[in-house]
């Protein structure tokens, strides 16, 4: 007999004797009773006793039944906590086979490569950060193009660059263009001002038609980068430093030119000893920490219409060889003091 079974039968019994106990303790000590309020007393007190077992039941019951429910939530956490380590396995062999195969001769392997880290963050945002570190690293690898002048070559009557060599850097070139595109993807909207914060370091890299606009990041760093044809940063909010010193741009395909028009500098901005080689634009863009221009070369023009600065501005020794235009800008104190110029507008 189980331990509810011999319950019952005890609190059956209990039942009994006080029914028979308590009508005759009526009987016995009160003359004045009646054996049916006896009888009726001695059930209430026996229909007590089976109350007190029923609510002893119905606890018993919820017992057991939130027991159950703590084991069958501790098998679901257990479950989840499978599926999370299966999926971060089968996540970190994707990861890890996608970087393997960046390292492929074929560039069509490369491009898929790049294409599976960017499912990868995309489906796990926890890997976005690592993934474009890699993307990164990958841009930062040394690369030569005869367009660049980093080997003679002769351009032919089409304006092409003939050679094998030349077509092996152009197949590179899409690959690495691949890559550039990714990075855009990845980043959030410029407007998302709950993005999680997303840092790039593109130290040393080679770059050709480089566009982040409209994109929102932490950390940039372009030190010492070469940006080829138009680059372009506009309209991109900048929440952590930005580094572009010693940074140089150049003609690739086209002619050089580097917008970074109505962006937003939330920390310092630090473009000293860059060499523009052609057209820079600033037009609207807000430096709300420190800017940095000196030492830098302007051979092209240069415009910052409108543009913000709110902490202190460093332009000493910077050289302009074209036209520069300063209308409309406005200053965290005195205007600072200008390096060389050929013709410019003065600053507002």
């Amino acid at each position: 007999m189980g331990e509810r079974g011999a319950g019952l039968v005890v609190t059956i019994a209990l039942a009994v004797l006080a029914l028979v106990g308590v009508s005759a303790a009526l009987l016995v000590l009160d003359p004045r009773t009646t054996g049916a309020d006896a009888l009726r007393t001695g059930g209430l007190a026996a229909g007590s006793i089976v109350a007190l077992y029923a609510l002893w039941l119905n606890d018993r019951r919820r017992r057991v039944e939130e027991q159950r429910q703590d084991v069958e939530r501790q098998r679901q956490e257990l479950e989840t906590r499978r599926t999370d380590l299966d999926r971060d396995r089968v996540s970190d062999e994707r990861f890890a086979r996608a970087v393997e195969l960046l390292g492929s001769e074929a560039d069509q392997v490369r491009v898929g490569a790049l294409h599976a880290l960017a499912g990868l963050a995309r489906s796990n945002p926890s890997y976005t950060q690592t993934v474009l570190d890699v993307l990164c690293s990958y841009l930062r690898r040394p690369f030569l193009h005869p367009r660049y002048g980093d080997a003679p070559a002769k351009p032919d009557d089409d304006g092409g660059w003939p050679g094998p060599a030349t077509a092996n850097a152009e197949r590179k070139l899409q690959v690495r263009l691949s890559a550039q595109r990714i990075i855009a993807d990845l980043l959030p909207e410029a407007g998302d001002a709950e993005a999680p914060r997303y840092d790039l370091d593109l130290t040393g890299a080679t770059l050709e038609y480089f566009d982040l606009s409209d994109r929102r990041m932490g950390t940039l760093v372009l030190r010492y980068a070469r940006l080829f044809s138009s680059s372009n940063l506009s309209r991109c909010v900048v929440t952590g430093p930005a580094w572009f010193t010693g940074m140089t741009t150049g003609s690739g395909r086209l002619s050089s030119r580097f917008r970074c028009a109505e962006t937003e500098f939330q920390d310092r901005a630090w473009f000293s000893k860059v060499h523009f080689h052609g057209r820079a634009e600033f037009d609207g863009t807000t430096f709300r920490g420190r800017a940095k221009f000196a030492d830098s070369t302007v051979e092209g023009s240069l415009s910052m219409t409108g543009c913000a600065f709110a902490d202190d501005a460093n332009f000493k020794a910077v050289r302009f060889a074209g036209h520069v235009d300063l209308a409309g800008t406005t200053w965290q104190g005195e205007v600072p003091e200008l390096g060389e110029t050929r013709e410019s507008s003065a600053p507002q």
